[in-house]
């Protein structure tokens, strides 16, 4: 299985238009960060599960070389998470068939609602072609087989709000959440790898700050963890040094482009 993490960043990316900040301004190009996704394949090379459609899905399937979706894993319904679910149509029109979306069930009423569009034949629509997209409901720890690949939804509280990460064989990737309920806990033992949000230093309502990221991978005991979701704050030089020192797991920052083998 081969995971390719397409994008790092907050909900601005990073830079941030019209800021001019150590960061923002930085050389180093995994300070460049594209809003957040991930895609997970298996090693038969024959098209891959993205998790979340974000405003930059276009360019970070053009970047990883990305020619088939065979499905999407919604985590929550964000702007930053969803607002590329247009640029799917371009895999329709390469592979000729539809893609399911799967999410919470308030997560695909809510794309049904914001872009019914895709979703809702209209003869009157002059547009150019919709997406050929299908809506499919998950429950939290409702195993979905994929190819080789077995998904586990888990349920995270991002402030209030209900969002799912997802485990995929000895894999998981929980961005966007502050809270990890003991059953999804349960679920995210014996992991090789974890990719787990981790905003900032300071604190935030509705994310893990590194801290907070730190201490909840010392709970679960992965084999190795990064941080993702990552605001202006975060150089990656910086942290990454600082990271090196907090836990006898190993701990680095996610980027951009970044690809695990599992």
């Amino acid at each position: 299985m081969r995971v390719t993490v397409l994008g790092t960043g907050t909900s601005t990316g990073v830079p941030i238009p019209g800021c001019s900040c150590g960061v923002c301004s930085s050389e180093e190009p995994r300070n460049k960060r594209l809003r957040c996704s991930i895609f997970v394949e298996d090693q038969k090379g024959s098209g891959g599960v993205l998790v979340d459609t974000s405003p930059d899905l276009r360019i970070q399937a053009l970047r990883s070389g990305i020619t088939d979706v065979k499905a999407v894993l919604y985590t929550h319904t964000h702007a930053d998470h969803v607002h590329g679910i247009d640029d799917l149509r371009s895999f329709n029109f390469i592979n000729k068939r539809s893609i399911p979306l799967y999410g919470l069930p308030e997560h695909t009423d809510e794309l049904l609602r914001k872009f019914s569009y895709c979703f809702i034949k209209n003869t009157a629509y002059e547009g150019g072609a919709p997406p050929q997209l299908e809506l499919k409901n998950l429950e939290p720890a409702e195993t979905l087989s994929l190819d080789s690949i077995e998904i586990v939804p888990l349920l995270l509280h991002h402030g209030s709000a209900r969002v799912l990460g997802y485990r995929f064989n000895s894999f998981a990737y929980l961005t966007d959440c502050s809270h990890i309920p003991e059953e999804s806990g349960a679920k995210l033992r014996e992991l090789d790898v974890l990719i787990i949000d981790g905003l900032r230093e300071r604190p935030h309502k509705t994310h893990f700050n590194i801290e907070q990221a730190i201490e909840q991978i010392e709970i679960l005991r992965p084999g190795r963890a990064y941080l993702t979701h990552m605001s202006h704050e975060v150089d990656y030089e910086t942290t990454n040094t600082m990271l090196a020192q907090a836990s006898s797991i190993p701990i680095e920052l996610a980027y951009d482009g970044l690809t695990l083998d599992l």
